[in-house]
């Protein structure tokens, strides 16, 4: 298999079944996995653990939710202003969530979904030797500033997700064969939060602060089973959520983690905007991915492509190719025109 593409996770058909044959049957081969879609609530990625996991939570007080719709509830917000947010009750040091194991809906959702994937592969739409992808979000990118505001609240709340997570995990390692299951670590708060300084919660900044989590959840992770991360410059608001001056403090972030997880990295993909000039990729050149397959998120504005791949590989000799996020919040009808531009930069990447 070439492994020249990736697809970070949410792609916004009506199943997970029309998601797989449609990636497996447009690109076989050439994936490093195949995602479900993340289909039905999971396409609005971590808004909607706000409803589903936060709101109600007898430890959390909800101080904010979308406005609604007409007197109607409105569960996804329109806009960062418009965002849930929560707080811990007072006296609560600790928050922690019950149903260990299924209360985050990852390892129901990746049962059901790896069903589908073992059916159409024994019917052969799926090629053999492709894994099938779970994408999670990570720690820090679901408890972070933006839903959880007062001061102290992400160590009162972290540490109890990262248990329902480990939880997640476990059960998920139950009921999927290992040879078959890749997972894909999603980190978009951590990339934000390395370039932009918190006057409220200084220890965001901080490296260490987010490879502490990825690490000690990647060695629950058995090697048999593929590991792969997915860096963000986010797309909640439009994309990009912030766009850096340079690829520097991301490669920093990529290189402690990649040296930091203790065990084998499969890939890394990191996103790239529409920037044509070599001060924006040079920081490429450290890179330290350890053998990691490399994917650089640069799928989009078809226009640009060729001179973009053509500067990236002054620093990157070697990589695949992605966009630089999910397809979730874009309109279905989108979809065959970007699955287009994925197999013009296969090709180009590959010339």
């Amino acid at each position: 298999m070439s492994r020249d593409l990736l697809f970070v996770g949410s792609v916004p058909l009506d199943s997970t079944e029309e998601v797989m044959s449609t990636l497996a049957g447009a690109f076989g081969s050439t994936l490093q996995a195949l995602p479900d879609g993340e289909t039905g609530e999971r396409r609005s990625w971590v808004n909607r653990l706000c409803y589903q996991v936060f709101n109600g939570h007898m430890d959390l007080e909800t101080i904010q939710r979308p406005k609604p719709d007409n007197g109607v509830e409105r569960m996804l917000p329109r806009d960062r202003s418009d965002a849930w947010q929560f707080k811990a009750r007072a006296g609560v040091d600790r928050v922690r969530f019950g149903n260990p194991g299924y209360r985050l809906g990852y390892a129901k959702d990746s049962a059901n979904s790896y069903f589908v994937f073992r059916t159409l592969r024994e019917k052969g739409i799926i090629p053999p030797g492709l894994r099938f992808q779970v994408s999670i979000p990570m720690v820090n990118s679901v408890v972070r500033p933006l839903y959880f505001p007062e001061p102290g609240d992400l160590e009162r709340i972290r540490p109890g997700y990262e248990e329902a997570l480990a939880a997640e995990i476990e059960t998920m390692l139950k009921r999927i064969p290992h040879e078959d299951l890749a997972i894909q670590w999603d980190c978009a708060w951590e990339v934000a939060a390395v370039h932009d300084p918190m006057p409220s919660h200084p220890k965001e900044i901080d490296i260490a602060t987010h490879t502490a989590p990825i690490e000690r959840l990647s060695r629950l992770l058995p090697e048999t089973i593929d590991l792969g991360f997915h860096f963000c410059f986010g797309t909640f608001g439009g994309w990009p959520r912030f766009a850096p001056d340079d690829m520097g403090r991301t490669v920093e972030l990529v290189n402690a983690v990649v040296n930091n997880v203790g065990r084998r990295v499969d890939w890394v993909h990191l996103p790239l905007l529409d920037r044509t000039d070599d001060a924006f990729y040079a920081p490429l050149a450290k890179l330290d991915a350890k053998g990691a397959r490399v994917y650089l998120g640069m799928v989009h504005t078809p226009e640009s492509l060729h001179q973009r791949i053509a500067i990236a590989k002054k620093y990157v000799p070697d990589f695949g190719v992605a966009a630089y996020c999910g397809f979730g919040r874009i309109p279905p009808e989108q979809i065959p025109s970007i699955l287009a531009d994925h197999r013009k930069a296969v090709a180009e990447v590959e010339h």
